[in-house]
């Protein structure tokens, strides 16, 4: 059986805690995504770069966040989706399997959030593969446009035939986002809930990976290290299998 395993984090910028008291948590996290022995890693609020964080931590990586996050023998693919006084940061994705193309499409809804969805096709054992990485709204009417603009571009650039997942950050504790792509064929781990965040004490599951044309083996929230000092979400991790 061909599997497929991938792993979805949103890093919180690779930095923790506010004002004089923040760290940087950049180097555990590449740390821990290699820990991850994923095949693809979906990442959220990754940093290009930050003249201001630069300047602050003696440590900072001289490299974009996901070359630095990057496990050797894995692409990185990165694309911007919010532009700050300082730098920007985006949606990212690790990959072990060779990439083939990736574009971007702006799906903010107001000037006060920045969103982006990353698409991304790799060969899986000489599959094709589409992955999708999202970061969607706080607000919950700016999520039900911004998962429809999402439907809309699966149905307009993934090919029905080919297998798909969408992974990310969805900001959605209720059933809207899940009914959404319930209608577009995509399926997700029901069993049992994965709180992901606060990471501290995770309370509701924001993060999840759907699938479509794959068939879900399990998922799991990584356990047994200081993950919520590194984020302030948890990393999900969703196996699958190619259905051919």
């Amino acid at each position: 059986m061909k599997t497929i395993r991938v792993a979805t984090y949103n890093i919180h910028k690779g930095v923790q805690g506010l004002g004089p008291q923040r760290r940087l948590e950049i180097h555990n996290l590449a740390d821990a995504v290699g820990q991850f022995n994923a095949d693809i890693v979906c990442l959220q609020e990754v940093r290009k770069h930050h003249r201001g964080e630069e300047e602050y931590f003696t440590r900072w990586p001289d490299m974009p966040q996901a070359d630095f996050l990057a496990p050797d023998g894995y692409e990185a693919v990165y694309r911007t989706n919010a532009y700050t006084r300082h730098g920007e940061h985006g949606n990212a994705m690790l990959t072990r399997w060779p990439v083939v193309t990736h574009q971007h499409e702006d799906i903010s809804d107001h000037r006060f959030e920045q969103r982006g969805l990353l698409h991304v096709q790799v060969l899986v054992h000489g599959q094709p593969v589409h992955v999708v990485v999202v970061h969607l709204g706080l607000i919950r009417a700016s999520r039900a446009r911004q998962v429809a603009q999402l439907q809309r571009y699966i149905e307009r650039e993934v090919p029905a035939a080919e297998p798909l997942l969408v992974a990310g950050d969805f900001n959605d504790w209720g059933s809207l986002v899940r009914n959404a792509l319930y209608a577009a064929n995509l399926r997700t781990f029901e069993a049992s809930q994965q709180p992901t965040f606060p990471a501290r004490l995770p309370l509701v599951q924001l993060d999840y990976v759907y699938g479509r044309g794959l068939v879900p083996l399990g998922v799991e929230v990584p356990r047994g290290r200081s993950w919520w000092r590194m984020s302030d979400h948890l990393p999900l991790i969703a196996e699958f299998a190619l259905a051919h």
